[in-house]
């Protein structure tokens, strides 16, 4: 059996976003897991990055957030509520975000929840830089070996998120948060689960989101996840820009994906996926 953790977002525990969260709570331990929930608003988490972060400032004569949170996490100084969370995510074997689609985005408490939990030296800032490497980072780094999968619920219509859609696709609009923020630090990143015309649900449309959940959670550690290039595994340049000949046939983001037919890339060892 595993540890999950899942990181909830909603400010109301009666919100189908919050239903979502507690039938994933009651399935995963019905499956054996044992599992965590950082629910951000019950917690009052504390969404701002600042000086308050810290409990041993280096240069309080002018805030550098990146220094201070390089010293914190290095020293042991970071604040309790930081140190706990960051604990939780080296105890998961994966981890579930849970948020509604607020502008085109998580809402503001768990976009702080990253800020100030994916420290210097924890999420970014790792490995070594030299020559073409520039770090563990994009498919290496401390959190690799652990899968991710976003829960959003979005009020919008499925067509207005299609490829063609007004909005943008799906995909493109989550891609700071899967490509950017999870898969950096070295998620495996599974395709999100994302509930469309949420506030217009009924009990029929319950019952069927509820059962297409269910089928994602058991199969949470077998479905593949999202095909994103890994950084160092030899298809990008030094500058870090895609070598000519990938991403042939598609455009935007998408020629981030491995596509058939592409070099196999490096793999790493365990060691080197650990960030060490």
């Amino acid at each position: 059996m595993r540890n999950i953790l899942i990181v909830h977002a909603h400010p109301e525990s009666r919100s189908l976003t919050s239903a979502l969260k507690d039938l994933a709570v009651a399935t995963l331990r019905q499956q054996g897991h044992d599992v965590l929930v950082s629910d951000l608003y019950a917690m009052g988490w504390k969404a701002v990055a600042d000086e308050g972060d810290f409990t041993d400032i280096i240069a309080p004569e002018r805030l550098s957030y990146v220094a201070e949170s390089r010293h914190a996490f290095a020293s042991k100084t970071q604040s309790p509520d930081i140190d706990a969370e960051q604990k939780k995510l080296l105890w998961a074997d994966a981890v579930l975000f849970s948020f509604p689609l607020w502008w085109f985005g998580m809402p503001a408490i768990l976009k702080g929840w990253f800020d100030r939990v994916f420290a210097f030296g924890f999420a970014y800032g790792v490995g070594k830089h030299g020559g073409e490497r520039w770090g563990d980072r994009y498919g290496e780094g401390v959190l690799a070996g652990r899968r991710a999968m976003i829960i959003v619920p979005i009020g919008g219509r499925s067509p207005h998120y299609s490829d063609r859609g007004v909005n943008g696709s799906l995909d493109d609009v989550l891609w700071p948060i899967a490509h950017g923020t999870l898969f950096y630090p070295g998620f495996d990143v599974l395709p999100a689960f994302s509930v469309y015309q949420s506030d217009r649900m009924d009990e029929a449309g319950w019952q069927q989101v509820s059962k297409d959940f269910c089928d994602r959670l058991k199969n949470l550690f077998t479905t593949a996840p999202i095909p994103f290039r890994t950084q160092n595994g030899g298809h990008y340049d030094a500058s870090q820009r895609l070598k000519p000949g990938l991403g042939t046939g598609e455009g935007g983001t998408r020629i981030h994906l491995v596509q058939p037919g592409d070099p196999v890339e490096t793999v790493f060892g365990p060691a080197q996926r650990a960030g060490s």
